[in-house]
């Protein structure tokens, strides 16, 4: 395995989130999208974590499965929600055993109309100081170029976002839809000393009534222009792909012109969405490596 805050001190980074799958037929789906991304050679891929660890087990079996039966960098997400100090510690201490470099520090959310606990760590920064005493592993967080929704107001979430970065080796955005919108975000941080590398996650849209109920969840509506571009299209899903595919394509070549240390393509475990977009920018093996 490479750490990502090695990986990313070398160079430019492309990775890809996946999910993991709850029934034989969505193992099926992601063993499929794995055969057919595997070849694009990611820096690496991460792997989400449910909320309140309703896919504790889920998760570990795929990253560790990854780590054995393929060529990928696996990363796996971890959330406080639900989980004793100890948990946590035990949870990073099994991933390590097991090889695992990488892990990405959230606070996660307890499911809705769940009876889960909050959890012994209330924020992502005491996950990530947790993390680093543990050791061995490169630390990531999560990053909202909008703010997070629960955040009082923009300054306030940048001198946390800033806080917790500082400890971490690198962030990666929820999904987002305008250039200018990471570059806030990044220069926010540098103006509190921050320099840490930020990858902006990228959600190529599918289905435009999926993208936006996730939008709502995270505090993130899509941007009006961006749903107008799909006006007609509802009766077509080739058009509304093809239409998701150019929007992201054209967020992807602006985020590189300005320089972004990488992108992170938010799959659902689909691969077409994501090769398709490789295709476009011109990505290969070859000039990702």
């Amino acid at each position: 395995m490479a750490r990502i805050d090695e990986l990313l001190a070398a160079g430019r980074t492309f990775s890809f989130e996946f999910f993991p799958p709850k029934s034989p037929a969505a193992r099926a789906t992601l063993a499929h999208t794995l055969q057919e991304l595997q070849p694009l050679q990611p820096s690496f891929v991460s792997v989400t974590y449910g909320a309140g660890g309703s896919t504790r087990e889920w998760t570990h079996e795929l990253v560790v499965g990854m780590l054995h039966t393929t060529t990928l960098n696996p990363m796996a997400h971890l959330t406080c929600v639900g989980h004793t100090r100890l948990d946590l510690a035990e949870i990073l201490v099994r991933y390590r055993r097991a090889g695992v470099d990488n892990v990405l520090c959230l606070g996660g959310d307890p499911p809705r109309d769940s009876d889960v606990v909050p959890g012994e760590l209330t924020h992502a920064s005491e996950l990530v100081h947790l993390a680093r005493a543990i050791g061995g592993m490169s630390v990531g967080v999560a990053a909202h170029p909008l703010t997070h929704p629960r955040s009082t107001d923009r300054a306030t979430d940048r001198r946390w976002l800033a806080a917790k970065l500082q400890e971490a080796d690198f962030a990666i955005t929820q999904f987002f839809f305008r250039v200018a919108e990471y570059v806030e975000l990044v220069e926010d941080l540098a103006a509190l000393g921050c320099h840490k590398p930020v990858l902006p996650g990228i959600m190529p849209i599918t289905n435009i009534s999926s993208v936006a109920r996730m939008g709502e969840l995270a505090g993130y509506p899509v941007p009006s222009e961006v749903v107008a571009r799909f006006d007609g299209l509802e009766d077509d899903p080739d058009a509304v792909r093809r239409e998701g595919v150019a929007i992201a394509t054209e967020l992807c070549e602006g985020l590189l012109a300005i320089g972004a240390p990488g992108l992170h393509f938010i799959t659902l475990n689909q691969s077409r969405a994501t090769r398709q977009i490789y295709a476009e920018l011109g990505l290969s093996p070859a000039t990702t490596a």
